[in-house]
This record gives structure tokens, sequence and C-alpha cells, in this order.
């Protein structure tokens, strides 16, 4: 065979096996002897010992090593024609398994007892079941280890992400075919940068990661491969950084007798240390000439909102406008209330009783009336409002801005990164970004998410947040605790209290779809169904004001309702004149009742754990304790309950954010509008691969700092180059 490089088409190395390459090509997107090479193993099974198989679980896809206990085939007739199956029982470092294998003739069947001998290994794929107690796998397939098929297999076998009717092994031939053949395969890193990161070159990691005779080689290969991963990424970000730094912008000093100075002398509390400290930081970047890109982690009533309205307040007092994008109409309304109530008349520019130094603040949504939207958008292209807040209706083209300075983003993980670039554009000068969220993230997760982004973090709660305790009810146990739940609820109001109740779905018809973002997915990522139908409000509502909280003022609230409708009612919950409010997830961020001591949540296993976190943020605001009852009828020890469980456990949002990390899969983690980058996560996980994240960070800065074009490793530039210009980045570019 001719020798082949990473360029040529995987026919070159599947040869007659024409079906096993369409299945490679259609089923794994695999074209060139390049992708096969990048198509990493997601495990390992020793040749050379016994499987564990601790727990099986039914329809879980295994590959296992055991020694054969026996092998006998029987003859049986399937309509008139006479079969043969063999049955093969493996004892594994765990249950043994048996294996059936059918023939359509005596040979083939005496072929199988020849090859599994008693007392010799053997390993089989297959997906587990259980009949008459015992384990099987079914549709199975698989070879002794001491036959022919198995000389040219390596001490650890490696398991493949796989396609119906391809096997691990399969792939495994040709691989080592390629890597016989392959010529010309590129080194990302120069012999002097291996040296300085103790990496082994492509050729050897290949091997090893395809092919490792014990698990040191296989760390080593692993180290490179995560490593590259990391550093093309972080070089990645590091140059979108540096071209942001690099960027002209128009400083944003204030004064020191304006609009800020007159808000912060009428506050009537301290600020906590971290306002004071990150208001510090952001306002030195406001004043430079070039733009600020700053993410600002808090948790949920931490005050992230008065840090924004101190650096909009800077803004305007330099003569510029700010923006603050929220992702919902009920969020935008209650940010609008809430700033034009904490400024008082400092927003009542040009008005009778406005402050000398005054600037107006205005609101634009999509559900504003026609009249309403164009004195809002006059407002914003004479200037004469300095704030404006609004939701996707302010990326429209027509909406113009008279200087826009500074861009605030409410809760980025609600936004695509387009809506956030669509209102940058409307600056003459790239404006300052703050963008602003209660979704506690990882610092891995950060820097490789936001890499773009520089990350303070508001760590500690304002004075008057009162603790919140958390309680799971466990129904599949004890279904009669939902009757204390209700009268718990009774009693919070009957002491003044408000309170909530939160459903995953709008109404009981299976066509409609709630707001929760949890959905448990099996072995293949197909989607578990619920076993019983979803608390939904409308329903809830009914039974609730019927029976157990006959009496109470109660009201719904959901994403369907007319937004003034929404509105309305939510004033009336902020007014005390609601005690009950049965609503979906439209309460989860920046809702503000301080009256409200008490959250109920209905089906909690299906709502994912930050968003959990973030549901129950909103009680325990206003100094009273607050109490979260997660009603739930997931059993003890599923996934679901092992969140629940998790967040009744510790109110540390970065703990339980590193529990939803783990919890979910790499993939939607990085999800598509959070980050361009999820495809090409082919080694890297955020959390495991933590320390090598940090260290690819730092090696991509030094590396910038000596060579800016990367000039001394071309084949760094042309792979930190290919994702710059990949989809993956055009998310980048647009931030």
């Amino acid at each position: 065979m001719a020798s082949i490089t990473p360029d040529s088409p995987i026919g070159a190395v599947f040869g007659a096996h024409h079906k096993k390459r369409k299945l490679a090509e259609e089923g794994l997107g695999l074209e060139t002897v390049g992708d096969l090479l990048r198509h990493f193993p997601r495990r390992y099974v020793a040749a050379t010992e016994l499987s564990e198989v601790a727990t099986p679980v039914v329809g879980e896809q295994l590959t296992i090593v055991g020694e054969v206990r026996s092998c006998e085939s029987a003859s049986f007739f399937s309509g008139n024609r006479r079969q043969f199956r063999t049955t093969v029982r493996l004892r594994t470092d765990g249950p043994d398994f048996s294996v059936t294998l059918f023939s359509p003739y005596q040979g083939q069947a005496d072929r199988h007892e020849a090859e599994f001998r008693p007392g010799s290994r053997a390993v089989f794929t297959g997906k587990a079941k259980q009949f008459r107690g015992s384990w099987q796998l079914e549709q199975p397939h698989g070879f002794a280890l001491d036959g022919d098929e198995a000389a040219s297999m390596s001490k650890l076998m490696p398991v493949y992400p796989l396609t119906a009717k391809l096997y691990s092994w399969d792939l495994q031939k040709v691989i080592a075919t390629a890597l016989e053949l392959v010529t010309d395969v590129p080194d990302v890193f120069t012999p002097e940068l291996r040296e300085r990161f103790d990496l082994l070159t492509i050729m050897q990691a290949l091997r090893w990661i395809h092919g490792p005779d014990d698990w040191s080689q296989l760390g080593a290969a692993q180290k490179r491969f995560r490593f590259e991963e990391a550093l093309v990424l972080q070089l990645v970000l590091a140059r979108r950084r540096a071209e942001h730094r690099a960027q002209g912008a128009q400083a944003r000093p204030g004064t020191a007798d304006g609009l800020l100075a007159a808000f912060d002398a009428r506050l009537p509390f301290e600020l906590t240390g971290g306002q004071r400290e990150i208001g510090d930081l952001v306002a030195e970047e406001l004043g430079r000439e070039h733009p600020m890109n700053r993410l600002l982690q808090g948790e949920v009533g931490s005050g992230k909102t008065l840090v924004a309205v101190r650096a909009m307040l800077q803004v305007v007092d330099s003569g510029g406008q700010a923006a603050l994008l929220a992702p919902t109409e009920v969020l935008a309304q209650q940010h609008h209330r809430s700033i034009s109530a904490m400024l008082g008349d400092l927003a009542q520019g040009g008005m009778l009783g406005g402050a000398a130094e005054a600037t107006q603040v205005v609101l634009l949504t999509g559900s504003m009336g026609k009249a309403a939207r164009q004195e809002a958008m006059l407002k914003l292209v004479t200037g004469e409002a300095g704030i404006v807040i609004g939701t996707h209706a302010l990326l429209e083209d027509r909406v113009e801005l008279a200087d826009l300075g500074l861009v605030v983003v409410d809760e980025q993980h609600r936004f695509g990164v387009e809506q956030r670039a669509a209102l940058t554009d409307k600056a003459g000068s790239p404006p300052h970004v703050l963008v602003m969220t209660a979704t506690p993230i990882p610092r891995t997760v950060a820097m490789t998410v936001f890499g773009d982004l520089e990350t303070s973090v508001l760590a500690e709660l304002p004075a008057g947040r009162a603790p919140i305790q958390t309680n799971v009810v466990p129904l599949a146990d004890q279904p009669a605790w939902i009757d204390r739940v209700w009268q718990r609820v009774r009693e919070e109001v009957e002491k003044g209290h408000q309170v909530y109740v939160v459903c995953p779905r709008i109404s009981g018809d299976s066509s409609e779809e709630g707001e929760s973002d949890q959905v448990d997915v099996d072995d293949d990522g197909a989607e578990i169904p619920p076993k019983r139908a979803l608390a939904a409000v409308e329903e809830v509502h009914a039974e609730l004001t019927a029976g157990p909280l006959a009496g109470l003022r109660t009201a719904v609230l959901h994403g369907r309702m007319p937004p003034d409708d929404k509105d309305r009612t939510m004033r009336a919950f902020a007014a005390g004149d609601i005690d009950v409010l049965v609503s979906t997830t439209v309460i989860e961020v920046g809702v503000d009742v301080h009256n409200a001591t008490t959250m109920v949540l209905l089906d909690a296993d299906r709502f994912g754990v930050s968003q959990l976190h973030q549901l129950r943020g909103r009680v325990g605001r206003g100094g009273l304790p607050g109490l979260c009852l997660l009603v739930s009828h997931a059993e003890v020890g599923s996934p679901a309950r092992d969140r629940l469980d998790a967040v009744a456990a510790t109110t540390d949002g970065f703990e339980l954010s590193r529990v939803d990390l783990e919890q979910r899969r790499e993939g939607d983690v990085l999800g598509a509008n959070q980050s361009g980058f999820r495809s090409s996560l082919v080694s890297l996980r955020v959390l495991r691969d933590e320390k090598t994240i940090v260290r690819a960070r730092d090696a991509a800065e030094a590396l910038l700092s000596e060579d800016p074009t990367l000039a001394q490793a071309p084949d760094l530039a042309r792979a930190v180059a290919e994702v710059e210009l990949s989809a993956a980045s055009a998310y980048m570019d647009k931030g």
C-alpha cells in the first residue's frame, strides 16, 4: 500500500470494506485519514484482566472482558429451517453474563465452540439486559483474546464512539493501518515547544492514544492532546482580548459632582466591600480609551444591579448613554421600575420636580404601543434619555441612540452573542460592555466559554439577606407530605407573607412546552419521558383555589400571558395584593419581592441545578428567613434525586455549578449559544482538566508576548487560524 497523508480519504485505509467505510463516513462524519486519527477512544478495556462491572444498567452498551465458563451449542427450528444457537457464559469481576450467538449452519456453530473454549478469555460488546434474574448481552459481537483477531490488539483495548454495526475493533484495525502508512502529520508543537511543555511528538501520541500498552502511555498521550486543545483555544481567546484592548473607545471618566456623586450621597446603606472594589475597577476601566469587556458574576441578591447602575451613571455624567439588555419583558419592566425608584428625582430630567443634574430612564419592549415606542425612541435619538432598559426590541435597526457608551447585558446565558453584538453595532466607536450573570460559573468554564471577557466575582451578600432553608419533599416515599406543604403555605400567608408555587409546565396539554430546562437521558442520549403528567400552572392553580388554598388571594403568571397582564400581575404581587403566585420559571431572574418568604417547586426534578438555585434566590430577600420546598416523585439514588439533594445541602452557587456541570453532558454546558467551541472540545473537559486549562492560558499569554504572530510555530499558527475562521470563532468575533 502507498503512503497516505492526513488529507487522504478514509477509503485509503478501509480498502475493500466499503460497508464499514460508509458507516464511518455517514454515521460518524469521518471523511479523511486525519479525521480518523483524531477520532479518539472514549474509554479503554484492559485485555489482560476481567472487567469490573459493578452494577450493570439495563439497556447500557457494555464492552467486557470475561473468562469463558462454558460454551454450548444447540439446534432449533425457525419455521421449517434448522438453525443453531451457541451460548457462551462469561465470568467477569462482577456478575456473570451469558452471550447467545446464532448460526445458520452447523459448521459456524462448531467454529464458535472451538473459538470460545472454557478457561479462555474473550471480549464482547452488546446491550445489557436481564432474563430470569441473569445478565445477558443483547446483539453481541466479540472474539477470543488468544485468537488471530486479538494478535494485533493492544493490552488496553480502545472503546470508540460508534455508530450501529460498526465495532471498536473495526476502527482499531483501520486506525492501526493508517498509523503505519500515514506521513506528513503536522505537529503544532515545534521541538522547542515540546521540550518546554514536556510533550510527546504527534506520532507517538497518536500511537499511544489508539493502542496503549499501559496506563502511563495512555496518560502521556492524553496529556499532550488535552494541552494542545486547551492551548489552541486559549491562544484564540488571548488574541481576541489583545485585539479588543487595541480597539479605540471613548473614555467615560465621569465627573466629581454629577449624577453618580448625587446618587451615592443619597444611598441609605453602605456598599459592600465587593461592590466598592468592583465598582472602582469598572470606573477605572470606563475611563480608559479602549473598551471595557467584563463579566460580573454574583450570587442572586449580591447587588450586581447596583454596580451596573453606578457604571451607567458615570457614563451619563460623561455625556454618553447606557443600555441595559434584559432577557424577558418581565425582567425589563422590573429593572425599569426598580432603577427608576432607586434614582428617584435623578431619573426625572426635564420634568417638574426633577433634580438639576437628572436624566431620564426609558423602557423599550416589543409589546409597547406605537405611541409609547415612538416617544421612547425619540428620547433616545435626541439624547434626552441617558438610560434605556429593554429586551430584544432594542436590537431593531430602527432604534437609534445619540451616543451609546455602555452596554449592560443581564443574564448572558439567555442571549445569543449575536444579540449582544447587534447592540454594540449601534455605537459609533465600540462601547464598553458589562455582562452580569447570577449563574455561578466555575473558573475554567468562565475561561473557556467567556474567555474573551475579564471576570469579576461579587462574593458577599449585602446586609438584610436572610438564610434560605431548603428541603426535599419526597412524594415517592411520603405521598402524604404534600398536605403538609400546603398547610405550611397557609401558615406563611397567615403571618402576612407571600408565596411562589412554581410548575414546569403551563397547562396539562402535552403539546404545550413549559419552561423547565432539565431533561434526563439514557446512555444513548434519548430523553427519558416523565412517568406521570407534570405539574402545570393552570391545573395546579385550579386545584389549589378549590382545595387546600381556598380563600387565599391567588394568581397565575406564565410566558404565554399578554405582556400587560403579566406586568399587572407582577405589580399586584409586589404590592402585596396577591398571597400565592402560581408561576412557571418566568420569575427565575431579577424578580424582587421582599415580602415573599416561601417557594414551593412542584416536580422540582424537572429543573436543572443552576435553575433551582436561581429560583430559590427569589425568597428571603427582605431580611425574613426563606423556605424552599423541592417537591418531587424522584426516587432515592436516581440522578434527579441526587440533584435535589445537592441543592438542599448548600446555598453556595459555585459548588452547585460544579455539581451541575458534572451531571450534564459537556456539550450541554458549552451549548451552541454559550460557546462556539462545543463541537471542537474533543479531549478537553472543563472541570476535569482545570489545571491544564489554567496552564494553557498562562502559556498562551507568554507565547503571544514573545511571538505575537506565532511565526516561530507555523503549524500552531495554522491551527489557531482554523479555529478563528470556523463557525465556532464567529461566536467570539461578534462577542
